[in-house]
């Protein structure tokens, strides 16, 4: 099975599967070189989650094979390295036994034969952190570490899970400049993805996953190209040809611009002479920590803050309060929020969620027709949720009310879609999954996001704008 380490030199195959499948995955046949920088790319459903476990646990009762080999000296780093050393750092915490916090295990503690690596440690530029606990990093910092952890150990080649999650613009450029140096060092590499906006530039060669099997392998221009050229499902056809009927005539139109924006609650100031603008495409991420002023912002934005009517607002090319209806106002936004997450506790089933939004009302009062019904079972469809029509929304889990909801804004096809702390509750596994779903919806042009977060880790490459708030003192 896994064989013995050579290191680069010489070697030109360093990873071989033929007919591998566990029962979950399923690869027919795929070899990769030395010289070649391999991506894996597939979506949460296409069973990447099982080709880094292939790895992981090759002496799975459950797998088969005719060839499976790679070499000892091989690393792999992931989100859950990363999570599984910080809830070690936790369990570890001493601070109730100390007079002062304590820090956890030093970031120099995690490297072998430091003095050796020292260089590679300024390369890494981490030199600065090496006297930091693991958990006073940050996440594209503990990322690094991880990646050198294992270099210093010996590793010759890597297998990366997703190491763009969570990193804003800086980090993933940073990422890239230190995968840029591996590369130069003669180590090869291999990243695991779930996202397509994440398949770097310098990535030479793509394999694709999709339904549980290896579909194609290539160069990164050819796999690109057929990724993009693979039809829709019958269910996203169904919902572009509605979008077809209902294009809009300006890509360019302003969708959203506040001139000096001020809100307040009783005395205390919210944010004041603040400009925000959003144009269409332009995907918009308000981040910040919680009582910042994120939420108060949407509500100014959506009409649910007193200060709407008292700021210039305007909305879709109009100023607010120049005669509008708030209808006409609802009707080009889709808004999803906690608040409207608890409201739905009226009976209904998931597909009655999802079709109220055609008449943006909490239950459903009015008779849908029949191409309705249709789209709200494409919505379904898209979702990974067809089995689940007839289920009563409370006896569903909060993801997927969660992603219920974010449908039953979308259906009607808005030009915003406003989504306020939208992974709130979920955990990790339910977060990469509403955000990959978020990524197909901007593939297709469905509508322009405007995603309120506290979290500092939900950064997508979709994201065209991000607006960081931070508190304004007490007055």
């Amino acid at each position: 099975m896994a064989d013995k380490g050579e290191g680069n030199a010489g070697r030109t195959v360093w990873l071989e599967m033929d007919e591998v499948d566990d029962g979950h995955l399923q690869v027919s046949r795929f070899a990769a070189r030395a010289d070649e920088t391999w991506c894996v790319y597939g979506d949460n459903r296409s069973g990447i989650d099982r080709f880094v476990e292939l790895f992981r646990h090759p002496d799975n009762p459950s797998l088969t094979f005719n060839k499976l080999e790679f070499p000892k000296d091989f690393g792999i780093v992931s989100f859950k390295d990363q999570q599984d050393v910080f809830e070690r750092e936790v369990r570890n915490d001493e601070s109730d036994f100390l007079d002062r916090i304590d820090p956890g295990t030093p970031a120099r503690n995690f490297l072998a034969n430091l003095q050796e690596n020292f260089g590679l440690v300024e390369q890494f530029k981490l030199v600065r952190v090496l006297n930091s606990g693991y958990r006073q990093l940050s996440s594209g910092e503990s990322r690094k570490l991880l990646i050198l952890k294992v270099i210093t150990e010996g590793a010759a080649y890597l297998i990366i899970e997703n190491p763009y999650d969570g990193l804003d613009t800086d980090s993933r450029a940073e990422f890239d400049r230190i995968m840029e140096l591996l590369l130069a060092r003669g180590i090869a590499v291999l990243l695991i993805l779930s996202s397509r906006g994440d398949i770097p530039d310098w990535c030479t060669h793509l394999a694709w996953l999709e339904k549980g099997r290896l579909v194609g392998t290539g160069t990164r221009a050819e796999l690109m190209r057929d990724m993009g050229n693979c039809s829709d499902s019958d269910d996203w056809g169904q919902i572009l040809e509605f979008q077809g009927n209902n294009k809009v005539s300006d890509p360019k139109e302003e969708l959203v611009r506040l001139v000096n924006g001020r809100a307040r609650y009783g005395e205390r100031t919210i944010f004041s002479n603040f400009n925000f603008r959003v144009f269409r495409g332009q995907h918009t991420l308000v981040s910040g920590p919680n009582g910042a002023g994120k939420s108060t912002l949407l509500g100014v934005i959506t009409g649910d803050h007193q200060d709407c009517y008292t700021n210039e607002l305007y909305l879709f090319g109009r100023r607010r309060g120049s005669g509008e209806s708030i209808w006409q106002i609802k009707k080009e936004m889709g808004i999803v929020s906690p608040a409207l997450h608890r409201e739905h506790y009226i009976p209904g089933n998931s597909l009655h969620i999802i079709v109220s939004g055609f008449f943006d009302s909490i239950g459903l009062y009015r008779r849908p027709t029949d191409r309705q019904w249709e789209l709200a079972r494409s919505w379904l469809g898209v979702l990974g949720l067809s089995a689940l029509e007839k289920a009563p929304f409370r006896n569903l889990g909060y993801a997927e009310q969660r992603l219920l909801l974010i449908a039953r804004a979308l259906i009607k096809l808005p030009k915003i879609l406003v989504l306020d702390e939208p992974t709130h509750g979920l955990d990790d596994v339910n977060r990469a999954h509403l955000l990959d779903f978020l990524e197909m919806v901007v593939d297709r042009q469905i509508s322009t996001i405007i995603y309120v977060s506290h979290r500092r880790d939900e950064f997508r490459t979709f994201f065209r704008q991000h607006i960081s708030f931070e508190p304004v003192p007490d007055q």
